[in-house]
């Protein structure tokens, strides 16, 4: 009966989102995927896989060192990552190559899902962070394939929504196998809402970890045409109504440091054009970064129109602003420029980071700026002192070098509670 009005209420959101699909289809050539995401098309796999399930970028590139570590433990078992983005996809196909194969995540009604789960074939299911989907994880238990939540979290919006229905998202946590948790309130929340306490456990987030390179500060600079001694700051991961106050906080910078360069990167890229829009009205040529190396236009302002960059962009920033903060977006992930020991700024919307967020500012890594003047004041300052900029982006990676071994420990609860018996 639960999964019946699920799938009921399930139906009638997607045929009320189906008229806008369309139009981001048609208007601004968003795939669709419509037979992957019914789970049709998809090869079939004759042996058993390691199935690691990411939404989109952020989530698929956290994935990565698991899905390394999975492959260490399970050689026999060839990796499975699904994504719901075409920017996940991207990400796959450019980090891991031939390493893993890449599907599209169904839709989450009885046919698509059975469907897919015999394609894949999976002797188990990693779903990075906390995606509750009641179709896939009943198909799966029938079947009886363990899953694991991996840096799981439960914001504050989830975890309201999810008290209105807990007596029947308890049956749906039934089905998962081990939850890893990424900090004790987590672990609290989701144990509130109905999953066993035995089979939680707090294994840290995974985004504190040391992420591989891929290149270093030399090559970047190359790439995008910058002198090795050029200023540059990075607003990353813009969303819409924040671009104003970095154009801002640019402008005023320039005044005290000409030569100073912008990278702007719009979380989403399919406001690419929309943002280059933006400079343009303020008198800046633009610059998109798959059209670099070549000779930029003086004052030019580099549009990230890449995907799964971003974070090795950092190591080239003398100051970065991690955006989706100052509008009510929750923000997103301060860690990777703090990893990369680069004084972060972000504004106060950082509920989906709110432990990162706390532990940068605790240990004055980070800079919370609660409008876009505060952003211009705070860019200036540290612009100004070479000195400051050192000492706050060395707190950072301090702070974030203490909380590391994530993996390992989600790696540890793979090996104990996924693998089947005799894995090689």
């Amino acid at each position: 009966m639960i999964h019946r009005l699920y799938t009921l209420s399930l139906a009638g959101l997607v045929a009320g989102y189906a008229p806008v699909a369309f139009y981001r289809s048609v208007r601004r050539g968003v795939p669709l995927h419509l037979r992957a995401r019914f789970g049709f098309g998809a090869e079939h796999l004759n042996r058993p896989t390691a199935w690691v399930h990411a939404v989109s970028v952020g989530e698929t590139i956290a994935a990565l060192p698991l899905i390394e570590g999975i492959r260490r433990l399970a050689p026999t078992l060839p990796p499975v990552v699904t994504t719901v983005t075409d920017t996940g996809a991207h990400v796959v196909s450019e980090r891991l190559g031939d390493g893993a194969s890449h599907r599209f995540f169904p839709l989450d009604f009885p046919g698509p899902v059975r469907r897919v789960v015999e394609a894949i074939n999976p002797a188990f299911l990693v779903c990075m962070e906390t995606e509750i989907w009641p179709n896939m994880y009943r198909t799966l238990a029938e079947r009886r394939v363990p899953v694991m939540i991996a840096n799981g979290r439960v914001s504050d919006r989830s975890f309201g929504r999810y008290r209105l229905v807990r007596p029947l998202l308890r049956a749906v946590l039934d089905h998962v196998t081990v939850f890893a948790m990424r900090s004790e309130e987590d672990a609290q929340r989701i144990i509130a809402l109905g999953a066993a306490p035995e089979r939680v456990f707090v294994s840290g987030n995974i985004k504190h970890e040391p992420l591989p390179e891929a290149g270093g500060v030399e090559l970047w600079q190359r790439l995008l045409g910058l002198g090795r001694e050029q200023r540059v700051w990075i607003a990353g991961s813009t969303h819409r109504g924040e671009e104003a106050a970095v154009l801002d906080a640019h402008a005023a910078a320039r005044r005290d440091c000409p030569d100073l360069v912008l990278v702007l990167a719009p979380r989403h890229p399919e406001r690419v054009a929309e943002v280059a829009a933006l400079v343009t009205a303020r008198g800046w040529p633009v610059a998109r970064r798959s059209e670099l190396p070549r000779e930029r236009q003086p004052g030019a302002v580099i549009v990230l129109d890449t995907v799964g960059e971003l974070a090795q962009l950092y190591g080239i920033a003398d100051v970065v602003f991690v955006g989706g903060s100052l509008v009510a977006a929750g923000g997103h992930n301060m860690l990777e420029p703090a990893q990369r020991r680069k004084p972060v700024l972000f504004g106060p919307y950082t509920t989906n980071f709110r432990e990162a967020a706390a532990l940068l500012v605790e240990s004055g890594g980070g800079i919370l700026v609660r409008d876009g003047g505060a952003l211009t004041a705070e860019l200036t300052r540290l612009l100004a002192d070479p000195v400051l900029r050192a000492k706050i982006g060395g707190l950072a990676h301090e702070a974030v070098a203490g909380r590391h071994g994530a993996v390992k420990a989600t790696l540890d609860l793979v090996e104990r509670f996924l693998l089947p018996a005799g894995t090689p």
